[in-house]
């Protein structure tokens, strides 16, 4: 009995690092050859086997995602002022490197399909800001919670007024699109391995690109911009963006696990879908017909009316039993620090975050886990039951 009380009391995370077998080797090495700095080995190899993974010929690890996206938009040019076109479901950080560069972000509304960036509303967009001489430096497109965008609808859209794509690929390592990795459809492309992702270093991302120069800058600008001299001589104002080696050897690790992760993310998903077979009101992010998710998190959308009860009511009755589940993304043209910015569309975003919520989905979830997490979810008290 006390071994189930205790099980019962253990915090249940939404997605929490899961560490494989080789990951201290890795960082063993590190420590045994003293190369404990944002420089050695570990840092080339872990490049190397990454653009292998995907598909894509240069890659440039990083301290975070969002230095990725800070170094692509500071590489294209942007000058203050400029618009880049954005995804409103995702993370602040998409907007945030937009804003570092003093550019201002437009938020583009999500599709049905996908929750991802809506083609057609981007084309429409465009062909507006095409009439009046106004057209975006750059699209920020986002793969969101490990499913694609429709990358051949984006890049045409694209393609026809001439404007350069970033793939923020941050939440979907490992997805596919037709056949291809994400994280390969970009002028630059931006990964992240932040604690909650579905391969981790700690904290880190990745830059990887075909382009050569981008590749090129990119790394000069994250070591603080350093010229070739014997002193300390800058050009450039750089940053202090590099991945350590040591960071570096557990993404080496991390990376020969990431099929097991992908896989053990689906049986997740697939262990709610069936639990909650038959249910009203609940209904499943959908997996666009064109590419497969990794479902890094299972997320799913409450109707309160067929199922008598919100999404915050069920998000509230599980973390009452040490449960952690979260709303889907706050679009960000309803964040307050970017109240100021242009939209395009935003009921559907908006729509997916007054009803959406992501279940605990961690690779490392055991059977008993997800037992407790399906118990707590049918236990939730409901104004009626629909049969």
């Amino acid at each position: 009995m006390r071994r189930v009380d205790e099980a019962r009391r253990k915090r249940i995370f939404l997605s929490s690092p899961h560490m494989g077998g080789s990951e201290l080797e890795f960082v063993r090495e590190a420590f045994e050859t003293n190369w404990i700095a944002p420089a050695g080995p570990h840092i080339a190899a872990f490049e190397r086997e990454f653009c292998e993974r995907i598909g894509i010929t240069h890659a440039v690890a990083l301290s975070s995602g969002t230095a990725a996206l800070h170094l692509a938009l500071r590489v294209l040019g942007v000058q203050a002022g400029e618009d880049i076109f954005c995804s409103t479901l995702t993370f602040a950080a998409c907007a945030n490197a937009i804003v570092y560069e003093r550019a201002r972000p437009v938020f583009i509304d999500s599709d049905e399909a996908s929750w991802n960036m809506d083609p057609s509303l981007l084309e429409e967009a465009l062909a507006r800001r095409a009439r009046r001489n106004k057209l975006p430096r750059a699209v920020v497109g986002v793969d969101l919670y490990g499913q694609a965008a429709d990358w051949d609808a984006i890049r045409a859209a694209c393609r026809r007024f001439d404007v350069p794509i970033i793939e923020d690929a941050a939440e979907a390592l490992g997805a596919t699109y037709r056949g291809r990795s994400t994280g390969t459809f970009g002028w630059a492309n931006v990964f992240s391995f932040n604690g909650n992702k579905i391969i981790t270093t700690s904290g880190g991302g990745l830059l990887a690109t075909e382009d050569a120069k981008l590749a090129e800058q990119a790394r000069h600008l994250s070591q603080q911009a350093r010229d070739e001299a014997a002193h300390y001589q800058h050009s450039k104002i750089g940053f202090n963006y590099r991945m350590s080696n040591v960071l570096a050897g557990i993404g080496r690790g991390q990376l020969r696990v990431l099929n097991d992760r992908i896989e053990a993310r689906r049986r997740n998903f697939a262990h709610y879908e069936k639990e909650f077979q038959g249910l009203a009101g609940l209904r499943f992010m959908p997996e666009a017909s064109y590419g497969r998710s990794t479902r890094w998190l299972t997320c799913l959308l409450v109707d309160p009316e067929e199922f008598g009860a919100d999404r915050e009511e069920i998000r509230l009755h599980l973390e009452r039993q040490n449960i952690e589940s979260r709303p889907v993304w706050k679009p960000l043209h309803l964040q307050p620090v970017f109240a100021d910015c242009d939209k395009e569309g935003g009921q559907v975003a908006e729509g997916l975050f007054q009803t959406g919520l992501c279940l605990p989905s961690g690779s490392n979830l055991t059977e008993d886990d997800l037992a407790r997490v399906t118990e707590a979810f049918l236990s939730v008290p409901r104004r009626w039951r629909a049969r």
